[in-house]
């Protein structure tokens, strides 16, 4: 009896032996690679009828996989696509060339290391930070017509925005609001949209120091004319306005939902002193 005790203490001593190096064993195994993905929303340009998301999908070998899976594409249709420097509201060189989304299935998927001057290499990490936007075009032969469109990385959007109204001032039917959108990267989309406009004019607008109140106020921001047939006008917001012997100085959205200041919206170029639209923003704008 003794003896067959003495074999079983031996046998089991060397089962947790076993058992002791296949523990070790796997606690030196690497766990599966869990890549990093990011989706943006792709809306379309103008009446395109095209939408979707783009996806960045982050690989083992440090490369990066971009999909672009739109709705609304043609059969027989090719739609070159890039990733462009800057917001879409600045507009940009392009930095990556994308492979064209096939109209028959609506789906581009592209493998990247490097940007397209075969110099600079692209993480997801950097991809995440970029400063850029994504362009979906009509066709090779028809590049100017945009179908989708969005911005990636930095100037993506939080979901946080501010709108403020701009009411008619000295131009029948003229008004609307102006939305501040919250970008990742701290800047600022600044949004116009009026109704009453014509088209074939264009109407320049500025951020301006003080209250409407108080005005006129010195330009602190210019922003992009609206267009007088969409009644539309995009800015990406960093700085204030340079003068000739002083550069602006940085602005994020916080600094303009809090700032002393309204929006001017004018009649025309060579007619300043009318304005279409007035209203105050930031600290000046009345609470509902």
């Amino acid at each position: 009896m003794k003896i067959k005790m003495k074999k079983f203490g031996v046998l089991l001593f060397a089962f947790l032996g076993l058992v002791s190096c296949s523990d070790d064993d796997d606690a030196n195994v690497d766990p599966p690679f869990e890549g990093q993905s990011k989706s943006y929303d792709l809306t379309e340009v103008g009446e395109s009828g095209v939408s979707g998301t783009a996806t960045f999908d982050e690989n083992e070998d440090g490369s990066v996989t971009i999909t672009l899976d739109l709705d609304g594409t043609s059969e027989g249709v090719m739609h070159p696509a890039h990733i462009h420097f800057n917001s879409a509201a600045e507009g940009g060189e392009i930095a990556l060339s994308l492979e064209p989304v096939d109209g028959d299935t609506g789906i581009s998927e592209t493998t990247v290391e490097m940007l397209d001057d075969k110099e600079t290499e692209i993480s997801f990490e950097d991809l995440m930070d970029f400063d850029g936007y994504i362009n979906v075009h009509a066709s090779a032969d028809d590049l100017e017509t945009l179908v989708a469109q969005t911005d990636i990385g930095g100037n993506a959007l939080t979901g946080e925005s501010v709108s403020y109204d701009l009411a008619e001032v000295d131009v029948e039917g003229v008004s609307g609001t102006a939305t501040f959108y919250e970008r990742e990267n701290g800047e600022t989309l600044v949004e116009l949209d009026l109704e009453g406009t014509t088209e074939g004019n264009s109407h320049p607008a500025h951020i301006h120091m003080g209250s409407v109140e108080d005005a006129p106020g010195d330009i602190a921001i210019t922003l992009t004319s609206v267009d007088g047939a969409s009644g539309m006008s995009f800015t990406n917001v960093a700085m204030t306005d340079g003068t000739d012997d002083e550069e602006g100085t940085a602005v994020s959205y916080e600094d303009l939902i809090a700032y002393d200041g309204y929006i001017n919206v004018h009649a025309s170029a060579d007619n300043l002193a009318t304005l279409a639209a007035q209203g105050n923003i930031g600290a000046n704008a009345t609470e509902e």
